[in-house]
Parts: structure tokens; C-alpha cells; sequence
């Protein structure tokens, strides 16, 4: 018994040990943004790793340069990515819940084909399908911050629709029978019952596509018309001076700047994505 419970100790300072030095390599390259978010560019480039003291401290100079420089204001970069994944986020949330709430009480095989279609799109790249897609936004005027989120929407239902689909099996269909018997339609039912109901799991899918949205680069890059519009992570691409060199020191501050919302949107909201994701997974 002795030995047993010696060994489990063992074991679980060995895991410990392990998930520390792992959670470690996550944490640095925040940190090493942080700590050079605050040191003039010459530093950033020569004393990387080092704290930002003394004749390294910069202050809040790179916030300002960085705001600031070149022609197109950050704020209104920062209201493009806001306004992007505001309604990108929604689309998705609405079309892909009501799109899964169908799928899965419809047994047909059409049903069932494009649920599998939908989980085959999360295993597409998007290298595959980007330069194809960048010349039909053009086409179909989808090159535009109000636009783009239809984009967004066909790229994020696979996932969302896939976790959708395994909350609504374990929702009883007794209770929609019972709606149907007041006389309420489908319409009335799936949002009156079926979507108060999918709350756990519609914020575990909006957490996800919110990160993925904001952080996005490549997309608005191919899409956009960067003349016009801009979102953070393409006006941080073009933190650039004269002869394409680049203010490490304000680019690593508007680095700070846009990593700041996501981070604390995540850790408030972190426990709803667990919970989301066990609802989904009772039945699949």
C-alpha cells in the first residue's frame, strides 16, 4: 500500500514537472512580446531576452509610434477587425445553429451528406482554396469589411455545425413534440425551445470563432482592399519606414495591443468552452 501510494506521488511530480515546463514554452513568446513591447528597436534586436531596464526602457513610445505611424490610423483598423468578427461570429452562431438543429431531427441521406460535407471542410487546408476564393470575392464584390463575413461563415460551419449536431441529439425530442402540440411552427420552436437550449454550446462556438476571426490574418490580407481596409494583424504587417525597415519595438506593441482582448476574453470565458464541449459530445 505504501509503495503504491509512493509511486503515485512520484507520478504526479513527474506530471507536474512535465505540464509546468510545458506550460512554460507556451507562455514565452507572450512574455519575450511583452518584456520588448517596452525596449527601443535597437534592443529588440540585440538584447531580445533581456528585461526592459535602464537605457532599454522605452516606456509607452512604441504604443504611441505604433498608433500612430504612417497614414492609416490603427483605431480604424482595430474597428474593421471589431466589426469583422462581431458579425462573422453571429452569422455563424445563428445559420450553422439552425442548419445542425435541422440535420440532426431530419434523418434523410441529403441531411446526412452534408453534415459529412461539412466535417470534411475542416480538414481542407485553406492554401488549397485561397487563391480560387480571392478572385470569386472579387467577382461577387465580397471584398469589403461588410461583406467578408459571409466568408467567414462558409470557412467556420464545418467546426460549428459539427458540435451543433452533438448538443441537439441529446436535447429529448419529446419537448419539441410537446411545442408542436401548442401549435408552435419550426420557426417558433427552434427559437422559442431548440435555442435557449443551445446556450452551452453556442458559447464555446462563439469564444472559438471570435478567436479565430480576430487573429486572422490571411484572409483579410487576400480579400480586402488594403488601400481601404485595414484589419490589426495587416496593419501591424505594415508597421514598415523607408527601404521596408521595421520598428520591432512598436510593431511588438501593437502585437501587445491586439492580443490583450483575446486573452482576457479566454480567460473569462474559458470554463464555458469545457462545458460546450462535453454537451456536445454526449451524443454524436
Amino acid at each position: 500500500m505504501k509503495n503504491s501510494l509512493a509511486a503515485e506521488r512520484r507520478r504526479k511530480a513527474v506530471m507536474s514537472i512535465v505540464l509546468t515546463i510545458v506550460c512554460i514554452i507556451y507562455v514565452l513568446p507572450v512574455l519575450t512580446v511583452v518584456i520588448n513591447s517596452f525596449k527601443y528597436n535597437t534592443f529588440v534586436k540585440t538584447d531580445t531576452f533581456a528585461l526592459p531596464l535602464g537605457e532599454m526602457w522605452a516606456g509607452f513610445k512604441n504604443f504611441v509610434k505604433g498608433m500612430t505611424f504612417g497614414n492609416y490610423p490603427f483605431w480604424q483598423s482595430a474597428l474593421y477587425s471589431l466589426l469583422i468578427t462581431v458579425a462573422s461570429t453571429a452569422l455563424i452562431l445563428l445559420f450553422t445553429s439552425m442548419a445542425a438543429w435541422y440535420i440532426a431531427r431530419v434523418d434523410s441521406k441529403f441531411c446526412r451528406a452534408v453534415y459529412y460535407l461539412c466535417v470534411f471542410s475542416m480538414v481542407v487546408p485553406f492554401q488549397m482554396v485561397m487563391f480560387t476564393l480571392s478572385k470569386t470575392a472579387d467577382k461577387l464584390q465580397l471584398n469589403t469589411p461588410w461583406t467578408i463575413p459571409i466568408i467567414y461563415l462558409g470557412f467556420g460551419a464545418g467546426l460549428a455545425i459539427f458540435m451543433f449536431v452533438g448538443f441537439v441529439k441529446s436535447i429529448p425530442l419529446e419537448i419539441e413534440e410537446a411545442a408542436a402540440i401548442d401549435g408552435c411552427g419550426p420557426l417558433r420552436t427552434f427559437f422559442s425551445v431548440v435555442f435557449p437550449m443551445l446556450k452551452p454550446t453556442m458559447i464555446s462556438v462563439g469564444i472559438l470563432e471570435i478567436m479565430w476571426v480576430w487573429n486572422d490574418y490571411l484572409l483579410p490580407y487576400l480579400v480586402l482592399d488594403r488601400t481601404k481596409y485595414m484589419t490589426i494583424p495587416i496593419h501591424i504587417q505594415y508597421l514598415k519606414g523607408s527601404y521596408g525597415t521595421v520598428d520591432l519595438g512598436a510593431t511588438m506593441a501593437l502585437i501587445l495591443l491586439s492580443i490583450i482582448p483575446v486573452i482576457v476574453f479566454y480567460l473569462l470565458c474559458q470554463k464555458h468552452i469545457i462545458k460546450g464541449v462535453a454537451a456536445g459530445a454526449v451524443k454524436g
